[in-house]
């Protein structure tokens, strides 16, 4: 991974500090030109979990729901990648909803800020700790477990501090952010990241700048995450969630 770290952080606590205040007082015109519709989020979640390996997890990436805003924290397009929605956790839906939000509104043009990076920070004892009850979701946005509906045009706000969502680019500058969720954090990661690169959506620094990090295999860091069951990354087995002691 090519991440300043240190610098990062610095940057961070100004991005957070201004982030979601600041897509609040953009209104809510929609502008989504130049991000991905609801049928080209569908087909590019049918093609990820076939590109860059195995994705892991409980379905292997293959059972998502995905959402896009744009700079201004507007819902512009949401779908899954199943025709039956239905076969996708309904409960999903909220969560790609909240993490496109969340990765647009700490994200900068020189700082891509996947939510990933963001679960340490978030942590009894952490800096961030009560960052997700900063902006909730606001569930007057979602639509019934068919798909259908569901606030396009609407700011749903929402925080989620896990893996599965990341800003999208284009000519270097951030314009928009993707969530995905239907699977664990981690595979939610993979997916993100495999859509955001098949679409040509990536940040300057490459589709791995805001990559997810797990202190098992990268070394201690404010910015890491833990591993979920069946945790993969790039094509690369990692390992496994720990099991549970002393229940």
């Amino acid at each position: 991974m090519n991440l300043d770290r240190p610098f990062l952080a610095s940057l961070l606590v100004v991005c957070l500090c201004t982030g979601g205040a600041w897509a609040q007082d953009e209104g809510t015109q929609a502008n989504c030109s130049g991000l991905p519709t609801r049928a080209q989020l569908k087909q590019l979640l049918a093609q990820a979990p076939s590109v860059g390996g195995e994705a892991g997890g409980l379905f292997h990436g293959t059972r998502m729901w995905a959402a896009v805003v744009n700079r201004a924290g507007v819902l512009c397009a949401f779908a899954t990648s199943t025709t039956d929605a239905t076969q996708v956790w309904p409960g999903s839906q909220a969560i790609a909803k909240a993490k496109a939000y969340t990765a647009n509104a700490f994200s900068l043009d020189g700082l891509a800020l996947s939510t990933a990076m963001l679960y340490t920070f978030t942590q009894p004892g952490h800096s961030l700790w009560g960052l997700n009850q900063s902006n909730l979701f606001n569930a007057d946005f979602l639509a019934p477990p068919s798909g259908t509906g569901g606030g396009a045009g609407s700011i749903a706000g929402g925080i989620i501090t896990f893996g599965g969502g990341v800003a999208l680019y284009a000519g270097g500058h951030i314009v928009g952010g993707l969530g995905i969720s239907g699977d664990t954090a981690c595979t939610d990661h993979e997916i993100a990241k495999r859509v955001r690169d098949e679409a040509g959506m990536n940040p300057p620094g490459g589709r791995t700048v805001d990559d997810i990090s797990y202190s098992a295999v990268d070394g201690p860091s404010v910015f890491t995450h833990p591993l979920c069951p069946n945790t993969w990354r790039n094509g690369i087995m990692i390992g496994n969630e720990a099991p549970a002691t002393g229940y």
